[in-house]
Order: structure tokens, then C-alpha cells, then sequence
């Protein structure tokens, strides 16, 4: 196992998935982010908990398939990453739109 590090843990979550259904997953106070496909499910826990200050009380990963792109005669495919559903404890919320 790899030493980690506060940086390369910020370096796990890459962005929060905005979708219609991770909108409707927010009201159930579980948010969905895409992070590094190597990251284990201990290393997103203590990331969300640094980068955020929550508490964490579980996580579900999924492993999307890759898809395949065309661009003219030439097929290739997406980039691969992996999802994360992050469940709060119902006191913590984190703020995804912050108000300008």
C-alpha cells in the first residue's frame, strides 16, 4: 500500500456527479461524487471527511463500464471512472451550489 497523504487524498475526489439522479439521492443527505478508480472506499471516506468536515456513515462504489466514442471512421473509448454515493450523518450537509 502506498503512503497517503492530505494532498494525494484531496487528489482522490475529482468532482461531484450532478445528475437527475444524485439530485434526487440529496434528499436522503447522500451525495454522489466520480473519484480515481484505485481509490478504496477507506481513502474516499477519509477524504470526503478532510475536504468537507463531515462525518461519513457509508459508501456505495460503482465501477462504470467503458463506452465507446466514434469519431469518424476511428472508435475509441471514454475515459473509465468510478462513482462514489457518500452517506452523511443527518446532521452534516455539504454545500454543492453555493450561493453567490
Amino acid at each position: 500500500m502506498t503512503k497517503v497523504t492530505p494532498t494525494s487524498l484531496a487528489d482522490l475526489i475529482r468532482r461531484p456527479i450532478v445528475t437527475e439522479k444524485a439530485t434526487l439521492l440529496l434528499e436522503n443527505n447522500q451525495y454522489t461524487f466520480e473519484v480515481d478508480p484505485r481509490a478504496t472506499k477507506t481513502q474516499i471516506k477519509s477524504a470526503i471527511e478532510m475536504l468537507f468536515d463531515v462525518t461519513v456513515i457509508g459508501i456505495s462504489t460503482q465501477n462504470l463500464p467503458r463506452k465507446k466514442r466514434r469519431v469518424g471512421k476511428f472508435v475509441g473509448h471514454k475515459a473509465q471512472y468510478k462513482r462514489a454515493v457518500v452517506t452523511l450523518d443527518p446532521e452534516n450537509t455539504i454545500t454543492l451550489f453555493p450561493e453567490v
